[in-house]
């Protein structure tokens, strides 16, 4: 979402007509994020608001959902410590976990603009008394409006450090929220594309979960450090404003 379709709170030109084109064509779609922070409904609110980007409510996939997904997956009916906020507590309360800080099957990480001391030393204790450690993502900082903030990674390290404990982090780039949004799609790898700002999350991910990639040159990776990296994304553009032209020429190659 950041980097692809907005920057903070301001559209990145030619997103409205991306998203715009994959509904007009009826292409099954998912905006993925990373940020536990806001449930779809309120991400859907945000981006109409601020920037005039019409995403579906059902076409926003965060790594809290994936997080909620993978714990109902693994230990249906469990209970779980949760350190973040309404998007994560409400992804948990969904999937029918009790939420407690009375002997959890698990601690649960996630991004939050006020973690207390409190929180995470409650959390630390329960860890250490054998309660498994689940984070939503690895991203160390995110940004703000008065620059940048530490994120969910930076708080990961801190308990580990305390704990001795590394947690799982179920967001990108774990390929699992690839699979996972594909699931939710009902789609197969080798017809999507992974659309993202960042080769250490989006394009790896991608990459890994068998998809071709497209990197965008409007966010976290410029197009000089493509080299810096191992692999490459299958393509590389200057914005998404490149991307929409291609939308419709796939599209009319699988209409023939």
């Amino acid at each position: 979402m950041d980097g692809v379709l907005v920057r903070e709170e301001d559209p990145i030109p030619g997103a409205k007509e991306f998203i715009a084109t994959l509904r007009e064509h009826k292409i099954p779609f998912l905006v993925l994020t990373n940020n536990s922070i806001f449930t779809p409904r309120d991400l859907r609110v945000r981006l109409l608001r601020s920037s005039g980007i019409d995403v579906p409510e059902e076409s926003i996939w965060t790594s809290a959902l994936a997080t909620a997904q993978f714990l109902d997956d693994q230990r249906p009916g469990g209970s779980a410590y949760v350190v973040g906020e309404a998007g994560l507590t409400q992804a948990v309360h969904d999937i029918g976990y009790v939420m407690t800080d009375q002997d959890p099957d698990y601690v649960v990480l996630g991004e939050t603009r006020t973690y207390s001391f409190d929180a995470i030393t409650r959390a630390i204790r329960l860890i250490n008394g054998g309660a498994r450690f689940i984070a939503t993502n690895p991203d160390p900082s995110g940004p703000s409006a008065q620059g940048m903030l530490p994120a969910t990674g930076s708080v990961a390290a801190l308990i580990s450090t305390a704990t001795g404990r590394q947690p799982y982090f179920i967001g990108k780039p774990n390929p699992l929220m690839m699979r996972s949004a594909l699931n939710r799609l009902e789609a197969h790898s080798e017809t999507t594309v992974m659309i993202g700002d960042r080769m250490d999350t989006d394009i790896i991910s991608g990459l890994e979960a068998g998809m071709r990639t497209i990197l965008v040159a409007t966010g976290a990776t410029e197009r000089h450090e493509v080299a810096n990296f191992p692999y490459r994304p299958t393509r590389i553009v200057d914005s998404i404003a490149d991307v929409v032209p291609l939308v419709s020429e796939f599209h009319l190659r699988e209409d023939i």
